[in-house]
């Protein structure tokens, strides 16, 4: 067992604990290894109904929790799936079963085997679409999602040595098809990626190395964006002055909007970065639009953002909002 693994997991010892579990040799490794440490967890397993081998997989992963004596529950995601975007649909019903069984059930965290060759995967499918400090910094160890903690305690494990686990212990997974579709662009990063290594020598620790730098760039910002946040908030809206807003350096100017528009609107995630930059560009004079499912506006000095639908006069307005002055 990874050691890297069992440090990460001494915060938890003692926690209830859901682990999300496919039958794939990630998550059937990380089942494996929290029993082995004594975790108090639950197995929760999604079944999407996409392929023929969705059934089987969801009775293996049932069967192996008997077997190691952990308490099962399979969810299927019924109903008519979309003709595009088919991948994001399945992962957000699939969060959402996983989370509201959490939240029924007082659980607070959530795990998940996402390892480091998913993380690297993440940085280069970020880096291709030009993002920054927050993309490049890609997933991050406990984040949260629909108000449960998501917990990613093998992000400095690689899928070979999980995979050479449960070879070597005799312990079956299964391997999902659409993991060799080079129609998805993780895919063929994936089938690529030693291209990086054999024509520029850049490794998988490098890389790995700049996931950590950057993500302590991104702690920092985020520790000044959340006293931001506080100092504007009110009760489900923001409100501030101009002055406020362009006197803050770039970075954290756009983080900030993202913080505010994913708070308000209610959104898992914040727009995209070309978003946020349009969204300040327009910020610069008077204006209304939606982002987000919010309402943005500028009247004036004033910037006011509320809850799509929502009223967007600036008067009458009451909260935890005090004058901000810059």
């Amino acid at each position: 067992m990874n050691q890297k693994f069992i440090d990460f997991m001494r915060e938890f010892y003692g926690k209830k604990m859901a682990v999300a579990v496919s039958g794939g040799v990630d998550s059937i490794a990380l089942l494996y290894w929290l029993v082995e440490i004594g975790a108090d967890i639950v197995c929760l397993h999604v079944n999407h109904d996409l392929r023929a081998a969705a059934k089987v997989e969801a009775e293996y992963v049932r069967d192996t929790c008997e077997k190691l004596d952990v308490p099962c529950h399979v969810f299927v995601w019924t109903g008519e799936k979309p003709s595009s975007g088919l991948e994001a649909a399945a992962r957000t019903a699939r969060y959402k079963m996983m989370t509201d069984f959490c939240h029924d059930n007082g659980i607070e965290y959530l795990l998940t085997a996402h390892q480091s060759d998913d993380q690297i995967e993440t940085f280069l499918m970020n880096l291709a679409r030009g993002s920054g400090v927050f993309g490049l910094s890609a997933m991050q160890p406990i984040a949260e999602r629909d108000g449960i903690k998501i917990v990613r305690p093998l992000l400095n494990v690689s899928r070979d040595e999980l995979r050479e686990y449960c070879e070597s212990r005799g312990i079956k997974y299964f391997n999902d098809e659409m993991n060799n579709d080079a129609r998805y662009t993780r895919v063929r990063i994936r089938q690529n990626r030693h291209l990086l290594h054999d024509k520029l020598g850049i490794s998988d620790e490098r890389i790995l190395l700049a996931i950590e730098n950057l993500n302590r760039a991104r702690n920092a910002i985020e520790t000044d964006v959340d006293k931001l946040v506080a100092d504007v908030m009110g009760n489900g809206f923001a409100m501030f002055r101009d002055s406020f807003l362009f006197d803050l350096s770039p970075d954290i100017r756009l983080k900030f909007v993202g913080t505010l528009i994913q708070k308000i609107g209610g959104d898992n995630y914040q727009p995209r970065l070309n978003s946020l930059r349009l969204a300040v560009d327009k910020l610069h004079g008077n204006c209304k639009f939606t982002l987000g499912h919010c309402t943005l506006r500028r009247l004036g000095e004033r910037i006011l953002i509320v809850p799509e639908g929502a009223k967007t006069t600036f008067r009458k307005r009451h909260g935890k909002v005090r004058k901000i002055e810059k």
